[in-house]
């Protein structure tokens, strides 16, 4: 191994614990951590943030790449030169934007994050908006550092950061083609529905320890490993933590134990991922995930493509009747597979069905473009979000807090996010459809709680690449074809109107 990339894996290792590192503090911050602790938190995390970008941006770096890129022809083996060009991106992003600058974003969304907390909770956008406008703010200046740098548009540098190379011009055909079909199809399936019998409410209340003990118990069966993660709660789901220690959280509501569920089911799509990443090249950007959208479609491909078909419910619903005390009608396998898969449009993101989905992140897409661009003020938000929610879904929130308070992604300062989201529910569709063709088995094992033939196409064909490959190029290879929307909308079709 050339002794300038040799050195380059060494520093890329140690920044690579450090991070994480820092997911460990932030997972704290959103599930355990007193909120006396967030003033030292956010020293925390800037520190980390800055130690960060000082090793990135340090003289030596930019010598080491240029001296192992001459080495790279012969020198190194393809895992090599695939994590040479990774590091290469990253010191580009660094080395765009000065530390006073990385710093002032770190803390102001820390501080923007603790406080949407206590703003969502009590309605408050204005008490909210000054914060966020800070955020965005420093995020702008980012942004247009970062474009100079990489030779696109400010808004295309932050989508960079979770979706390489992405570009709007892509995304936006992709929407246009999904916005095009999503309102007639929205209203067949609503007519479909009509037309048939309701689904029988389930009553509840659901105990939360109940609820808890339902979602560890499908996590297991799924393939979660509890010796390296754990199941918590917090105001907003996600993944967090690193491979080895995979920390996932939920929120539980005590009317509805189907929305922490699929919550939980989803985020465990994400955490599977983590932990299949090629161990053996752990701490190195090439032992990451390829892009966000990657990341996504394996959450969605979970939740959505395995979970919500009939083979899972009618494996999951003798468990759901046991801990709930379930008795009746109510409670079989198909009417809880029409409550699983009923569509109605509706003002939580996260609680959306798979058709009203796309809808959600089209808002959202339009709307942080509209703020990075300067052609959205913050303190217009809220207008132009229920204008937005009026237009694409028929529906419009009574208040921020169902409103644009919902989501913690842009107090966190995560602008370029949201469209991985419909990018990843289109790769979820793309994949498990070539994963269901490969091996036949696949719904079946669900149907007999067996993800065993599932995980195993998953892991040679996904997870085990790790960011060797370009999120195009592994899912052309894994499919036989280039992300094409027309394999959603077939998925769509096939399980609202068949």
């Amino acid at each position: 191994m050339a002794e300038a990339y040799a050195e380059l894996e060494r520093r890329f290792r140690r920044l690579g614990i450090l991070r994480g590192a820092g997911a460990v503090l932030g997972w704290d911050r959103q599930t355990m951590m007193p909120v006396g602790g967030a003033d030292d938190r956010t020293e925390q995390a800037a520190a980390l943030a800055l130690v960060d970008h000082e090793t990135l941006t340090d003289a030596s770096m930019g010598a080491l790449l240029d001296s192992a890129e001459a080495d790279e022809a012969g020198a190194l083996e393809q895992w090599e030169s695939a994590n040479l060009r990774l590091m290469r991106r990253q010191w580009i992003h660094a080395n765009a934007v000065e530390a006073g600058l990385v710093e002032a974003l770190t803390r102001a969304a820390a501080t923007a994050e603790m406080r949407w907390r206590t703003a969502r909770a009590e309605d408050d956008f204005a008490g909210f908006a000054p914060l966020l406008a800070e955020v965005v703010a420093l995020v702008r200046e980012v942004a247009a550092a970062t474009a100079t740098a990489l030779g696109c548009t400010p808004y295309e540098a932050l989508l960079d950061s979770f979706e390489p190379h992405g570009r709007t011009a892509d995304i936006d055909a992709l929407f246009a083609d999904l916005e095009a079909f999503l309102p007639g199809f929205l209203a067949q399936v609503i007519e479909r529905q009509a037309g048939r019998p309701a689904p029988l409410p389930l009553d509840g209340p659901f105990p939360v320890a109940a609820q808890r003990d339902l979602g560890r118990r499908l996590m297991a069966v799924i393939g979660f490993d509890f010796d390296h993660g754990r199941l918590d709660v917090s105001d907003h789901p996600f993944t967090g933590g690193t491979p080895g220690d995979v920390r996932i959280t939920t929120r539980y509501h005590d009317d509805d134990f189907a929305k922490s569920l699929m919550a939980v089911l989803h985020e465990t799509g994400h955490a599977l991922y983590e932990r299949g990443l090629p161990a053996a090249w752990r701490y190195q950007p090439v032992g990451e995930s390829a892009s966000m959208s990657l990341h996504e479609s394996q959450s969605l491909l979970l939740e959505m493509q395995a979970c919500r078909g009939e083979a899972f419910i009618g494996f999951a619903a003798p468990l759901m009747r046991d801990a709930f005390g379930g008795d009746g009608p109510a409670w079989d396998a198909g009417n809880l597979h029409r409550l699983a898969t009923r569509v109605a449009p509706g003002l939580i993101r996260v609680d959306a069905d798979e058709v009203t989905y796309p809808a959600h992140i089209l808002l959202r897409y339009r709307l942080e473009k509209a703020l990075i661009a300067g052609d959205l003020a913050v303190d217009d938000l809220p207008g132009a979000w229920n204008d937005g929610m009026q237009a694409l879904l028929g529906v419009t929130p009574p208040d921020d807090r169902l409103g644009c308070l919902q989501d913690i992604h842009w107090a966190e300062g995560l602008f370029g996010y949201f469209p991985t989201y419909t990018l990843g529910a289109m790769i979820a569709a793309q994949l498990f459809d070539a994963a269901t063709a490969a091996d036949p088995d696949i719904v079946p094992g669900i149907g007999r709680g067996d993800f065993a033939p599932l995980m195993r196409w998953l892991r040679a064909q996904v997870h085990e690449l790790g960011a060797s490959l370009t999120t195009a190029e592994l899912v052309e290879r894994a499919t036989g074809r280039p992300l094409d929307v027309a394999v959603f909308k077939a998925h769509l079709e096939t399980r609202y109107l068949a």
